[in-house]
């Protein structure tokens, strides 16, 4: 099988088992296709941990759970240095959780700052610094960290730092009735027959899809496109007084990178060599949302990010 066709499969694979969430499926191996983080916001039961589990297992590569709680230290994610004795060297680096290739970083906002600070490291550089050491990150990884968007008693409000550095901001939501149903028959029957595992894709099907995406052609004009949509978030007065209401702060640069990453993946994907402004239009809310600082008018208002970055899109003109 090609690359292409590699990532088809997996991800039909993966639709066996989690039903009615095709949104989460396609935005998981489209980050992990980027090479980037995805925070993923959604109600308790709908499939998030179930997701990233199914990735692994379909993938044959290694996966860590960490439960984010307020008693969480730092080195209980990146590992610490232990004594020995009877050892030359004396002290011992343990390999804490985040060394391994999916990292499911399960309510994440339950930690303190200094805890998810923890990650900002491995995310950004590949790299984690223990004791004036650096440990290299497996070539394949990715943190997919949750969070639950009604429960926010005792918990921490992700700093901006930490969001720039996801690659997307991915909302999900309840699947439809027919869904449902399929999901009622799917735990009926798992919990009475035993599920028999089939053949797992290597990990290099990723790198060699990385490598194919790497050849998708983005025009000037599409790139320009996509400089004057962040463009919008900074500075929306030039395009309507509203929006200049609505918006304190923009995307950073991060953003822009962000958007060329996944347009192009998304390209890719959808079997094009090229970007169209609809493969930007379909990833922007997922890579910007989270990017921007909204006013305490449009906060007051209900205004939401996805309603500024709706109305971003109308204002901003493709050039053909």
């Amino acid at each position: 099988m090609t690359a292409h066709q590699s990532i088809l499969h997996l991800k039909n694979k993966m639709s066996i088992s989690i039903i009615g969430q095709e949104t989460l499926i396609d935005r998981l191996i489209l980050v992990l296709l980027a090479n980037g983080n995805m925070l993923l916001e959604g109600l308790p039961g709908l499939a998030k941990t179930r997701a990233i589990k199914s990735l692994a297992k379909e993938l044959d590569c290694g996966l860590s759970r960490i439960q984010f709680t307020p008693d969480l230290l730092p080195s209980d994610i990146t590992g610490t240095e232990i004594y020995q004795p009877e050892s030359k060297e004396k002290f011992i680096f343990q390999h804490g959780p985040i060394f391994s290739n999916l990292i499911l970083a399960d309510e994440i906002n339950r930690s303190p700052a200094k805890v998810q600070s923890a990650l900002l490291e491995a995310m950004e550089e590949r790299q984690v610094s223990v004791a004036g050491k650096t440990y290299k990150m497996e070539p394949l990884f990715m943190v997919m960290a949750t969070q639950n968007p009604v429960e926010q008693e005792g918990t921490y409000p992700l700093p901006e730092a930490q969001m720039d550095r996801f690659l997307m901001h991915v909302m999900i939501d309840y699947p439809d009735d027919e869904s449902e149903l399929k999901i009622l028959r799917l735990n009926r029957e798992e919990q009475t027959k035993q599920v028999k595992e089939g053949t797992k894709l290597s990990p290099q099907v990723i790198f060699d899809a990385r490598k194919e995406i790497d050849q998708v052609t983005i025009s000037e004009n599409m790139e320009k496109y996509i400089v004057d949509i962040v463009s919008a978030t900074r500075y929306p007065k030039k395009y309507s007084e509203e929006l200049d209401n609505w918006l304190d702060y923009g995307a950073s640069p991060r953003g822009s990178i962000a958007i060329d990453r996944a347009c192009r993946t998304h390209a890719w994907m959808n079997g094009k060599d090229f970007v169209t402004p609809d493969n930007i239009r379909a990833i922007v809310h997922d890579c910007l949302r989270h990017r921007l600082i909204l006013s305490y008018e449009a906060n007051a208002d209900g205004i939401t990010p996805d309603h500024v970055l709706d109305e971003i899109l109308q204002q901003v003109a493709v050039i053909a």
